[in-house]
This record gives C-alpha cells, sequence and structure tokens, in this order.
C-alpha cells in the first residue's frame, strides 16, 4: 500500500573559504546571529544554483562551488527536510556588504581563532568549519545531478 507524499524542502548551506578566513553573515531574524549564507531553493532553482543564489544576496559575495560537504535528511513535523551543504571560494575580491538590508545584516571574513567570539544560530557551524580547516571530506560537485543525466 503507498502512504501519501510528504512535503519536503530543500536548503542550500555554502562554506565560502578564502585562505584561513570564512564567510559569515549576520542575520536580521533568528535574533540577529550569525551564520552561513543559506536558503531554500525557489520552484525551478538547483540546489547549486541556490547556493550561489543566496551567497550574493546575503553577503554580496559572487562564488564559484568547488564541492559538496554533506548533504543531509531530517524529518521534522509534517514533512522532511534536505540541506546541501557546498564547499565554495570568492570568484573576486570584493568586499561582504556591510549595510543591512531585507536578507541581512552585512558579512564578515573570520579566522577560526575567531570564532568563538561569534553567537551562531546554529551550533554546528563551528564544528563544519573546523572540520573543512582539518581536512575533512570534500566530495566533488558531480555528486549531485539531475535525474536522467549520464553517468560518465
Amino acid at each position: 500500500m503507498a502512504s501519501d507524499p510528504i512535503p519536503t524542502w530543500f536548503f542550500a548551506v555554502v562554506v565560502v573559504r578564502r585562505a584561513d578566513r570564512f564567510l559569515l553573515v549576520r542575520e536580521r531574524k533568528h535574533g540577529q546571529t550569525w551564520y552561513l549564507p543559506a536558503g531554500r531553493v525557489e520552484g525551478g532553482e538547483t540546489l547549486p544554483a541556490a547556493a550561489w543564489r543566496e551567497t550574493m544576496e546575503e553577503a554580496g559575495i559572487a562564488i564559484t562551488l568547488t564541492g559538496v560537504l554533506r548533504i543531509e535528511h531530517s524529518l521534522i513535523v509534517g514533512g522532511a527536510r534536505i540541506r546541501a551543504i557546498f564547499l565554495a571560494e570568492p570568484a573576486d575580491d570584493r568586499p561582504p556588504k556591510s549595510v543591512g538590508d531585507a536578507e541581512t545584516l552585512g558579512g564578515e571574513w573570520v579566522s577560526i581563532d575567531e570564532l568563538e567570539r561569534y553567537a551562531f544560530r546554529w551550533p554546528d557551524v563551528e564544528a563544519l568549519l573546523r572540520d573543512v580547516t582539518n581536512g575533512g571530506p570534500v566530495y566533488p560537485l558531480g555528486v549531485l545531478a539531475s535525474e536522467g543525466m549520464p553517468y560518465a
């Protein structure tokens, strides 16, 4: 017997690394805590496109995606959530936006040693950045593909 489908929301989260520093954004919502560029995937958008858009909207930084750190699937009340966590580098040398808008209050480049000064919305941010710093696994972008794409 087939079960009813469950609503599923997709999110892109982006770890942007420039040498020994990481991009953080100060959120307008969630108590104005700090987080990584992230957000919900919009209709008709791919996960990588959402990662690029969210980073540009929230930090004003154009990026080049370099890999996938993790895909997470969580059951939530009334549905499910999938987070694709990407690794990226800045596409150029422009600084993060410093004037707040409807998306965020701005962004900053932060080293691992400075993380303790920031209040994060989710406790996993520091662990994730430390994992990247310590050479944790990074998977090729090719692990994400549209259905029907060739395997070779």
